[in-house]
């Protein structure tokens, strides 16, 4: 792509790409691939070992995203909502491609206590489910007893809507230290035990 046609700046956001794309912009899509072609396969590679395996699933989440903008709300940041378009992506695959595993030495495997299947991910077990309930309602609780409603709106802002902390200071009239010193003094608020 020619430097005169990039689009790519910090201050155009996903949500006016994606309008780009709706209407038909070919250099916005080529942007938002850029911008989360990393995420993404970071994301995929974590979770599969395979590298042509990889390549064609990074690519089967680009095509999936473009195919399925219509369905992003903006209810949660964009960044989460591609991250869980590559997830159904990776599991679609992992359905269509199941085969019959049988271990050569995995009963002797499991009974030392080993996973058969190594290192690769697993599903989360109901107790690590429960766990990370009770951290997020330790964390909802701290918000809304230790949190001021001004630290709330930037952790919100900058957590949950991913808004940059330029854009924040942007947005609020304030300088960029002073976003970051207060967000700081949040999560240090929000983290504590």
């Amino acid at each position: 792509m020619a430097a005169a046609e990039r689009i790519d700046t910090p201050e155009i956001f996903d949500e006016d790409l994606i309008e780009r794309i709706q209407r038909g912009d070919r250099n916005a899509f080529d942007t938002l691939y850029e911008r989360y072609f990393p995420r993404v396969s970071g994301y995929v590679r974590r979770r599969v070992n395979n590298r042509a395996d990889v390549e064609e699933i990074v690519q089967d989440v680009f095509v999936n995203v473009f195919t399925s903008l219509d369905s992003f709300r903006g209810d949660a940041p964009f960044a989460a909502w591609v991250l869980g378009v590559s997830r159904y992506t990776i599991a679609g695959r992992f359905k269509k491609k199941q085969h019959k595993w049988v271990p050569l030495d995995g009963a002797m495997r499991e009974e030392e206590g080993e996973s058969p299947l190594g290192d690769q991910q697993r599903e989360p077990s109901p107790l690590e489910h429960y766990e990370c309930r009770e951290r997020l309602a330790e964390i909802e609780t701290a918000a809304r007893t230790r949190l001021t409603l001004d630290q709330w709106q930037l952790v919100e802002l900058h957590h949950v809507k991913n808004h940059s902390v330029r854009r924040m200071a942007s947005d609020l009239d304030r300088s960029e230290d002073s976003i970051k010193s207060n967000l700081y003094r949040a999560r240090k608020l929000l983290l504590a035990r």
